[in-house]
């Protein structure tokens, strides 16, 4: 579930540059450079560039999946939002297991077999091959730009953060950077590059998340031991909503479970399966993937608020600085190191999907969409890549209010117009071509008015009611009725398609 961007790292880090997080940052960066290396002799097409030529393995694509699947979120912002609203915010990584269920019973092995039938690179193509409709693909594509251009200058930011706390660069020098590393294997190696990266990623990830664990139940003697401090003080915390009630977390609940279907830089990955008869153990590897990298999240968010009721800990300034504080303080600095580096690698795993999807909009989606196609994908993709970079880098400069702002829309506008001309279209012979683009429609309006209207405070969904599940609920409303009634008019669906839904 990757975050929305209000859910990011926004604010400056403590200091970290000691010798031994410096020394262990350098090494991350120079093993990156070493995968990407590797990667970029083996990107020969855009095949290879935008889908890493359909030759990735099942463990492979489950490591990079979680990988992209959290960015830095999972380190900084969730124990953050842990810390500050409780147990509630366990409703954003609960869905975790069903959505990986999900995802591969409806999308993964379809979405697969149709990129084999068809060449497809991107889930725009998807969309446009299922409904014979150049214009759902096309505004399928505009809503993946406009997301992608927030979420990458955020999470860039994010990741000029955490390089500002350990180098010492300064702002925007770290975002230029980060910028720099991650446009190196990524212009050059596209998604192959990025696949391999987030393996080794994820890996650091993963391992990272399990020793904090570790450091946070002795931290406060024990879960038990915790559980008791914080009910003392703070009882609500504990409590099976946390401090935002029912409302609020079941909505939590439905959108990062429903909208995983949607994000496109997650989703697209099917296609880059080797085997998809290996399909029937994904949900098992990506749930023990997601579940080991998410401890942290839960236990350093639940570790400080007991640390900081008990008295050891002086209340936190600003919920980010959950992780960093622990660490400073509770772990060894080689540990520090590895979780830092871990967040380094979680955000350049995220980007680099981002920018994948994002240049393929460009040179694939939007030019098809207007009925002409780009002779040279690969040299395209690659200048696309840069340029998405560096509007995104520039806009991550400006303000972080500005860049949250446009971040907000990434995970609604993701959820609203993709699953349910994807997902649900996939599975559903009754889809129409009408129905795919009124909801897309209705995804992209809803979402991108509702969310500025309350930005700047002009009006408010109820208490609980997020517009990311007001505007998929809408879309989803919208898809089965225009469908409904235009259901005699509807072309018939291609025989090839026809084959992919039904296997």
């Amino acid at each position: 579930m990757t975050a929305p961007a209000t859910l990011l790292l926004q604010s400056a880090l403590p200091g970290l540059a000691s010798p031994g997080i410096v020394a262990i940052a350098i090494a991350y960066f120079v093993v990156v450079a070493t995968i990407a290396t590797w990667a970029t002799r083996r990107t020969r097409s855009a095949s290879d560039f935008f889908v890493a030529g359909a030759g990735v393995g099942l463990w492979t694509l489950a490591i990079a999946k979680m990988a992209a699947t959290l960015s830095g979120f999972a380190f900084i912002g969730g124990p953050g939002l842990v810390y500050t609203i409780g147990i509630g915010a366990v409703f954003i990584i609960l869905p975790g297991a069903l959505s990986n269920a999900l995802g591969a019973w409806v999308l993964a092995k379809r979405m697969r077999l149709l990129g084999e039938a068809r060449g497809l690179f991107t889930v725009p193509d998807a969309i446009g091959a299922r409904y014979r409709s150049r214009l759902a693909q096309g505004l399928a594509a505009a809503a993946v730009l406009i997301a992608v251009v927030g979420y990458i200058a955020t999470n860039l930011l994010a990741l000029g953060l955490v390089i500002d706390a350990i180098f010492r660069t300064g702002l925007p020098l770290g975002i230029w950077i980060g910028t720099a590393v991650i446009l190196a294997y990524s212009v050059a190696g596209g998604i192959l590059a990025g696949i391999y990266t987030d393996v080794f990623q994820g890996s650091v990830m993963a391992l990272a998340s399990a020793i904090v664990f570790a450091f946070a139940l002795r931290s406060g003697g024990g879960m038990a031991n915790i559980s008791h401090t914080i009910m003392a003080g703070d009882p609500d915390f504990l409590g099976p909503w946390g401090r935002i009630g029912p409302i609020a977390a079941i909505s939590f609940f439905f959108v990062f479970g429903v909208g995983s279907l949607g994000q496109p830089h997650v989703v697209h990955k099917f296609y880059m399966l080797r085997d998809p008869r290996q399909l029937k153990w994904y949900p098992l590897l990506m749930t023990v993937a997601l579940a080991v990298t998410q401890l942290l999240y839960v236990s350093v968010g639940v570790a400080m608020k007991g640390l900081v009721i008990g008295g050891e800990m002086a209340p936190l300034a600003k919920a980010d600085q959950a992780t960093p504080q622990f660490l400073l303080h509770y772990t060894p600095t080689l540990v520090a190191g590895l979780v830092f580096s871990g967040v380094a690698a979680a955000i350049m795993a995220t980007v680099n999907s981002f920018m994948s999807v994002g240049a393929a909009a460009l040179t694939h989606d939007l030019p098809i969409a207007f009925g002409r196609r780009v002779g040279d994908e690969l040299k395209w993709g690659r200048i696309t890549t840069v340029v998405l970079a560096l509007v995104a880098a520039a806009v991550a400069q400006v303000s972080g209010t500005l860049v949250a702002f446009l971040g907000i829309f990434g995970w609604g506008l993701f959820g609203s117009t993709i699953v349910p001309a994807l997902a649900i279209g996939l599975n559903w012979d009754g889809a129409t071509k009408a129905g795919a683009i009124a909801s897309i429609a209705t995804g992209l309006g809803v979402t991108l008015v509702g969310e500025t209207l309350g930005y700047f405070k002009v009006y408010g969904l109820p208490t609980g009611v997020s517009v990311s599940a007001l505007a998929l609920v809408s879309s989803l409303l919208v898809f089965f009725a225009v469908s409904w009634l235009t259901r005699e008019t509807a072309s018939a669906i291609d025989a090839d398609i026809q084959l992919v839904m039904d296997a």
